[in-house]
């Protein structure tokens, strides 16, 4: 004879059951690859900005050089062509004409100051350390994208909440700051319990599905766009050590740098 219990514990998961367990491994599937592409995006900035301002003075150098040495030969020669190329060479080391006085040092023909760009967005202005950051930090960032994802709220406080919260987590990974990831994810733990999440009708299980696939498929895009910009190629040329592609670029342009002027000194030396 069946006893009731048994009966239950041999009854297959309901369909609202069923489609809760999908919907489930469908918000940790998006949010491990939100944290994918999140990390790849702050490599590529870091590494952007990084090289702008490492290798940025250094092919400045090597453009004002190329300048100078194409002026040079054009005195030497007198020939119209070599005048036109030498023309050219400087236009292209010249910043646009008044940009820098018509905005009163916010800008310049690369752009906004980082200082100003700051003031717009109430950001301070702290350049990253490093393209990756440590792994104490990635460890705790991953950690905190987790718990904290915006994605895990059914409440729209809730969901501003952690919107807010992730943000300063991205803010602080992006620079590299344990010390401030490790407060926050002491914040984090005394903060409020989340409540459980309530049953949900089938209709709004089926609507959260839908709405994590149009999320993945941007998501998706970003990754796109970010893999095929220029500063992801180059990362691609040293995915262990990005830093060291750095250095590594930097000692080649110092040793154009050289040949420039030696060049530039023979071409002087002989007028």
């Amino acid at each position: 004879m069946t006893t009731p219990e048994a009966g239950q514990s041999s009854e297959e998961p309901r369909p609202e059951e069923r489609l809760e367990q999908a919907v489930r491994a469908a918000e940790q599937a998006l949010i491990e690859y939100e944290i994918a592409v999140e990390t790849f995006r702050v490599e590529v900035e870091n590494f952007s900005r990084l090289h702008d301002q490492r290798l940025g003075p250094l092919y400045a150098r090597i453009e004002e050089l190329d300048a100078r040495i194409a002026e040079a030969r054009a005195a030497r020669t007198g020939d119209p062509e070599d005048i036109r190329r030498a023309d050219e060479a400087r236009a292209r080391v010249l910043p646009l004409p008044g940009v820098e006085e018509l905005l009163h040092g916010w800008m310049d023909g690369d752009g906004l100051f980082p200082e100003a760009t700051a003031m717009l967005t109430g950001q301070a202005v702290r350049p990253p350390q490093r393209v990756r950051p440590g792994e104490r930090a990635r460890k705790l960032y991953r950690d905190l994208a987790r718990k904290a994802h915006p994605d895990l709220a059914q409440e729209e406080d809730e969901r501003k909440r952690r919107e807010e919260f992730l943000s300063r987590v991205n803010d602080a990974y992006a620079r590299g700051d344990e010390t401030l990831l490790t407060e926050l994810a002491a914040e984090w733990a005394a903060g409020p319990v989340p409540p459980e999440r309530r049953p949900s009708p089938a209709e709004e299980l089926y609507a959260r599905l839908e709405w994590l696939d149009q999320r993945k498929e941007l998501i998706t895009l970003v990754a796109r766009e970010l893999e095929e910009g220029a500063i992801a190629g180059l990362l691609r040329l040293a995915p262990d050590d990005p830093d060291g592609l750095l250095d590594e670029i930097a000692g080649r342009l110092h040793a154009d740098i050289a040949q420039r002027e030696a060049e530039l000194a023979g071409l002087l030396g002989q007028g």
